[in-house]
């Protein structure tokens, strides 16, 4: 647990209380978040974010490297979600470009987009659930999980930093067996969701650990930057992929949850919703995947497929070529924002003209988040941070970069 200090603190009311922190080091704060809580006996008088354990400086390794050198970078802020963050920096550069993607790495880009929110999903209910004391479900959680990262390792080669997503389309076409495989995971999620709701969305206990907790209003959520699932869940009907589409989600049908209850629970309740639209979603993209290529036809940009090169040393030629030296960016700048698991994830980058970024800022949503955890707990038990950390879905890399 925390550390008290040697003595109680008194404040200016005359009352006693006392300073303990929780974390940087602790299961609760789902990563390396301290926070200063002044309490009262149980309950918390005023509370203060610390950030700043984790620090990589990945924004400013963006700009001493090349712009297809980056995407390896995005996989690490928030590695729960590697490809979100994949697809937004690349959409951002093509949108400099003025890239036309063709229609085969489009809807490919949706569908494992959307097997990201799942999986990102998953482990947020997996914790949080445990964080409440609901062992199972994690179980459960991850074992769906796993299926997923195979998937991940069938088409990229790797389970977690896939760097799948390029500028200009998919690094590789997927092996035949990979829509099987997918298909046969979603025909079978929806009964695993059965299973978790069965678990806690009728359970009196959990019910009564969320219902009411770590409130926020629409007014508040939206004056504090709240986005994605916990900004929906205090009745603002907004999400990028159906408001702003960016990717051909206008060809998708899909529901956006809502609540106006803005607690811990309208939380919970909009993110186990959304694990079912994004099925929905993954079905629409694997019976409509067009066929064709998975690359623009950008030969400055992307390496050409190996039929076009006339001899393999002409080919060993130019992929040499476009990782020693890159490729020029108009100068100007952009800023691409999409729906990652936990909001509006932006990239905002500026060029130069050369082929190296001159600036690359990310708008993470865990960040803005986190500025609602002091008004969403002061007044209220120490148990109740916990589940109002959970509820909001953090991950410090995207925090601390």
């Amino acid at each position: 647990m925390g550390h008290l200090t040697s003595a109680p603190v008194i404040d200016p009311t005359g009352e006693r209380t006392m300073i303990l922190n929780m974390g940087p080091q602790h299961p609760s704060t789902h990563g390396v978040l301290r926070l200063l809580l002044e309490i009262d006996g149980e309950a918390v008088v005023r509370m203060m974010p610390d950030i700043g354990f984790l620090h990589t400086g990945i924004e400013k390794t963006c700009e001493a490297k090349f712009y297809q050198q980056v995407v390896p970078l995005t996989d690490r802020i928030d590695y729960l979600c590697p490809m979100v963050n994949n697809l937004c920096y690349v959409l951002a550069v093509e949108k400099l470009l003025g890239l036309e993607i063709p229609p085969r790495a489009v809807w490919m880009r949706v569908l494992l987009a959307e097997l990201q929110r799942i999986s990102s999903h998953l482990v947020w209910l997996g914790t949080h659930a445990m964080d409440i004391g609901a062992m199972t479900v994690f179980l459960y959680c991850f074992r769906e999980r796993e299926e997923l990262l195979k998937l991940y390792e069938l088409v990229s080669g790797q389970r977690m930093m896939t760097s799948y997503f390029r500028i200009g389309g998919l690094a590789l076409e997927p092996p035949l067996d990979f829509f099987a495989k997918t298909k046969k995971f979603i025909d079978g999620f929806s009964e695993k969701i059965d299973e978790y709701e069965n678990l806690l969305t009728g359970n009196f206990i959990f019910i009564n650990r969320l219902k009411g907790v770590a409130r926020i209003n629409a007014e508040d959520a939206l004056a504090i930057g709240l986005s994605g699932p916990a900004l929906r869940a205090s009745g603002v009907d907004f999400d990028h992929r159906r408001d702003l589409p960016y990717c051909g989600y206008e060809n998708f049908k899909f529901k956006v949850p809502v609540s106006n209850d803005g607690d811990v629970w309208a939380r919970y309740v909009c993110r186990v919703q959304e694990l079912r639209e994004s099925r929905e979603i993954c079905l629409q993209a694997l019976a409509g995947m067009p066929s064709g290529p998975i690359k623009a036809d950008a030969p400055k940009v992307v390496l050409p497929d190996r039929e076009k090169m006339k001899t393999q040393m002409e080919a060993l030629i130019y992929h040499f070529k476009i990782v020693t030296e890159g490729f020029a960016v108009p100068a100007g700048e952009v800023y691409q924002a999409i729906e990652s698991p936990r909001g509006e994830m932006g990239y905002y980058i500026v060029s130069d003209g050369t082929a190296k970024p001159m600036r690359v800022h990310m708008r993470s949503p865990s960040y803005a988040s986190l500025q609602a955890l002091p008004q969403m707990c002061e007044g209220k038990l120490i148990a109740d941070v916990v589940a109002a950390i959970g509820s909001i879905d953090i991950v410090l890399g995207e925090i601390d970069r």
